[in-house]
């Protein structure tokens, strides 16, 4: 019997070899994908860079950045420019500063100069009132941007070392009186004060003491006498330490020994 022949076996490459170019082909696509996304194309970069800074930079249209932050537009360096930019924008914002600090300081000169005429026709209708109630010899009145000021001499109400006031001053509290009662709406504020002779006894320790109830005493008794709000009207002692003359003289001393009414305008009456 004849022996069976053997096949030949096929020619060309193993089909292995098929499978394992294919792979390796794949991988090198790959890997070449993964270069070329790891990899910034110079030039358009610049082309984007040059783009923003047309469109946002202080740099002329058309500037560009080219190495290590060295900004040029036309061929010329603009790091300069950069610094004149901030200049001109710090000199700006001084210059608007100016401006709001000067219209600032404007309104509230405007702002005083309403509060001192206020003030001012203030005093001139109590001056008048004054003189109506022939009391212009006892009382002196003055004014500032904040209130009209009444003074009134302390040996005209309180005897010495008291604060009860005197049965004959009561006529002189009642005219001050009527004429604080056309400012229902007004702060007033009633103070006391002293020379700087020493005083203690039981009931008043101090000069402190003494120039307090004094206001008191002044401020209970306008209370009862008129129809201002009893909230707005208010009462303080300053002792020795407010003086408006020598303390060394009799004199100076007599007109320290007063009681002041501060008569406060509608723009400092204000809550």
């Amino acid at each position: 019997m004849a022996k069976k022949r053997k096949e030949d076996p096929p020619k060309g490459s193993p089909a292995w070899m098929t499978t394992f170019s294919d792979l390796m082909n794949l991988l090198l696509c790959f890997f070449v994908l993964l270069f070329s996304m790891s990899t910034v194309d110079a030039e358009k970069f610049e082309m984007v860079v040059a783009s923003l800074q047309s469109s946002f930079s202080v740099l002329p249209s058309g500037g560009s950045s080219i190495g290590e932050g060295r900004l040029i537009s036309s061929g010329i360096s603009q790091l300069e420019n950069f610094s004149l930019f901030f200049e001109q924008n710090n000199s700006e914002s001084e210059e608007v500063e100016e401006v709001e600090e000067e219209a600032e300081k404007d309104v509230l000169e405007e702002f005083e100069e309403e509060m001192l005429k206020e003030s001012e026709e203030m005093a001139e209708e109590i001056s008048e009132q004054v003189v109506q109630y022939g009391i212009q010899d006892q009382v002196e009145v003055d004014f500032n941007a904040q209130y009209v000021l009444l003074t009134l001499n302390g040996a005209l109400l309180f005897d010495s070392g008291k604060s009860e006031i005197r049965q004959d001053a009561y006529p002189l509290v009642d005219k001050i009186g009527a004429i604080l009662n056309t400012y229902t709406s007004n702060i007033i504020e009633i103070e006391g004060h002293t020379d700087n002779v020493p005083i203690s006894n039981e009931k008043y320790k101090n000069n402190d003491v003494l120039s307090m109830y004094r206001a008191l005493n002044v401020a209970d008794y306008i209370r009862s006498k008129t129809e201002l709000n009893p909230g707005l009207l208010k009462s303080s002692g300053r002792g020795e330490y407010v003086p408006v003359a020598d303390n060394a003289t009799p004199e100076g001393r007599a007109r320290n020994r007063r009681v002041e009414i501060k008569v406060y305008n509608s723009y400092s009456s204000k809550k």
